[in-house]
């Protein structure tokens, strides 16, 4: 019973993660920050569903549909639709009309379901189509680069690829390793060393803001409301 999620890690520059879940006696669940957009997919009750998810700038809680199927891509930080700027999708979504059970609608045109196998290669024909693109600039400076270009063109061009700041995607980033590791057992004042809060009052505003719950509550076996998909970043 509850959100039974299985994700797993790409090789592509432009995917973050590739995800499904189910959804059985639960009816709400969780949402925790995520600095990455989702083209997500679902069915519940025969009818097959389609949005682009944004960015979460905070966890909130949301319904969860009574035994349904879900499919997601979560795509890389710097990766964007120009049609839909990801700036104007933070805390929200944006449906996907026309879609059936083999194919729906983006930018004109008709597109086939993806799955959680062929993620990769439904990616690479929409970066083809230009209907995806990646900003080098954001990428190259995620891993760790200086390029040749003000700090003012960095932290725009940073907003309009992502959606977010980089000092809110650093404080997500660290929320969601912070979780992790206490849902692992590690010990509070260890996450608090290792991972540069100042302390335990720190850590807490921290998870209560971006996680949506306590440390107490991160290390519950069975609680009351089910995470939505957590992973080490």
């Amino acid at each position: 019973m509850g959100l039974d999620i299985e994700s797993r890690s790409s090789d592509s520059p432009y995917i973050e993660r590739v995800w499904r879940s189910s959804s059985r006696d639960v009816e709400e669940m969780t949402a925790v920050a995520t600095a990455h957009w989702d083209l997500v997919f679902w069915e519940h009750r025969g009818q097959v569903s389609a949005s682009v998810q944004g960015p979460e700038s905070r966890a909130s809680s949301a319904p969860v549909p009574e035994e349904a199927t879900f499919f997601g891509i979560s795509f890389s930080l710097g990766t964007s639709m120009p049609h839909l700027p990801v700036s104007r999708l933070v805390d929200g979504a944006a449906e996907i009309p026309n879609v059936t059970r083999r194919s729906f609608w983006l930018k004109g045109s008709t597109w086939h379901l993806p799955d959680y196998e062929n993620a990769e290669a439904f990616v690479e024909r929409l970066v083809r189509e230009g209907v995806v693109e990646r900003d080098p600039l954001v990428a190259a400076v995620l891993g760790g680069a200086s390029p040749d270009v003000s700090e003012r063109t960095v932290q725009r061009r940073f907003v309009t690829a992502t959606g977010l700041t980089r000092g809110t995607v650093r404080q997500i980033d660290r929320a969601r390793r912070a979780a992790v590791l206490i849902q692992d057992g590690v010990p509070v004042h260890d996450v608090i060393h290792d991972l540069g809060y100042f302390d335990q009052p720190h850590l807490a505003r921290s998870l209560s803001r971006y996680i949506g719950r306590t440390a107490r509550q991160l290390s519950e076996r069975n609680p009351a409301q089910p995470l939505s998909l957590l992973y080490t970043p």
